[in-house]
C-alpha cells in the first residue's frame, strides 16, 4: 500500500481508502466487520462514513469494527447533511457542529475524529460561523483535522480567505465526486484545491460501477446492483457513457489491465490527489480494489485516456 500525504497537513493517508456508506444499508455488522478486518490487513488506514449513511449505524458498525485497532487508522466522518423541514434547518450551525459531532463520537467509540468534514454547503449558516465551531472542536481535542465536501470552487477559495482572515483552521481538503465518466470537477473545483493545497479525496471512481463493466449497453441492470436500485444513479447510463466506457476499456486491455484499474489508477495518477475512495461489500471486493491501485499510468498512458473524450 502507498500512503500520501493529505494536501499540506501532516496527515498521512493510504492511497486507497475505504468507503464505509453500504454499512448497515447493504451489508449488516458481520460482514462490515469483515470488510473492515480485510482493509486493515491489506494497509488500508482511511476509513470514510458520515452521520447521515444508514442514519448513523455505519458508525455504530465501523466503530465495532476498528475496535482496539482504532489508533491505527485516519477515522473520517462527516456533518452537516440534509434535514427535513422544520425549526432546525441550518446543518452546518454551531449548535449542529458540536451536536452531530458529540453523536459521532459516541456511535464510533472513539474519543477524537481524525479527519471531519462539512458534506456539503449550508447556505443558511455563514461560513465563519462553522469554522469558528469548527476550531473550538480542533483546540478541544475532539477533531485532529478538518475539509470539506462537495463545495464549489468559489466556496473553497472563500472559506479559505474567511479562515485565514479569522484566524482559526483551515480545511485541509476536498471530497469530490470525480471520475473518467464525471470530470465536471477538473473546471474549477480541482484547481481551486491545487491553488490552496487542498487534499483531494475523490469518490465513486467507479461511476457506481459503470467502470467497472458490470453494466453493458441494452441489457437490464442486475439485480441488487446500485443502479438497479437507485433510480438517479440510473441516469448515467447513457449510450455515450457506455461508448466512452468501450474506449476506455479497449485502452485498459492494451496495457493488460481492467477498466477497473484504469478508473481508479488514472485517478491516483492526478496532481493533489491523496487518496480514492472505493466501497466495498465483501473482503474479495476491496482485496480487488487494493489490488487495481498499484499502476500509475505514464504520461503515454494518460495521453491515451485522453484521446478516449477526442
Amino acid at each position: 500500500m502507498e500512503y500520501r500525504q493529505f494536501g499540506r497537513s501532516g496527515l498521512t493517508v493510504s492511497a486507497l481508502g475505504l468507503g464505509c456508506n453500504n454499512f448497515g444499508m447493504r451489508i449488516d455488522r458481520q460482514q462490515s466487520a469483515a470488510v473492515v478486518h480485510r482493509a486493515l490487513d491489506l494497509g488500508v488506514t482511511l476509513f470514510d462514513t458520515a452521520q447521515m449513511y444508514g442514519q448513523g449505524t455505519s458508525e455504530e458498525y465501523l466503530g465495532a469494527a476498528l475496535g482496539t485497532r482504532r489508533p491505527e487508522v485516519v477515522l473520517a466522518t462527516k456533518f452537516g447533511g440534509p434535514k427535513p423541514a422544520g425549526p432546525d434547518q441550518a446543518p452546518a450551525s454551531r449548535r449542529n457542529v458540536v451536536r452531530e459531532c458529540e453523536e459521532s463520537l459516541r456511535r464510533l467509540g472513539t474519543d477524537y475524529i481524525d479527519l471531519y468534514y462539512l458534506h456539503f454547503s449550508d447556505p443558511r449558516t455563514p461560513i465563519e460561523e462553522t469554522l469558528a465551531a469548527l476550531d473550538d472542536l480542533v483546540h478541544q481535542g475532539k477533531v485532529r483535522y478538518i475539509a470539506s465536501s462537495n463545495l464549489a470552487g468559489w466556496q473553497i477559495a472563500d472559506a479559505h480567505h474567511i479562515a485565514a482572515n479569522l484566524g482559526v483552521t483551515r480545511f485541509s481538503g476536498s471530497q469530490v465526486e470525480w471520475s473518467l465518466v464525471k470530470r465536471a470537477v477538473e473546471d474549477e473545483i480541482v484547481p481551486a484545491c491545487e491553488r490552496f493545497d487542498l487534499g483531494i479525496i475523490p469518490y465513486f471512481p467507479l461511476a457506481s460501477g459503470l467502470l467497472t463493466g458490470k453494466y453493458t449497453a441494452g441489457t437490464e441492470f442486475p439485480a441488487g446492483s446500485r443502479m438497479a436500485e437507485v433510480p438517479r444513479l440510473a441516469g448515467d447510463a447513457t449510450d455515450a457513457n457506455f461508448a466512452l466506457v468501450d474506449r476506455l476499456t479497449a485502452i485498459a486491455k492494451g496495457q493488460g489491465h481492467t477498466i477497473l484499474e484504469l478508473a481508479i489508477c488514472w485517478l491516483l495518477s492526478q496532481p493533489g490527489v491523496s487518496s480514492v475512495i472505493t466501497g466495498a461489500t465483501t473482503p474479495e471486493q476491496i482485496a480487488a480494489n487494493v489490488d487495481a491501485a498499484t499502476w500509475r499510468l505514464n504520461p503515454e498512458e494518460l495521453a491515451a485516456v485522453e484521446s478516449a473524450f477526442v
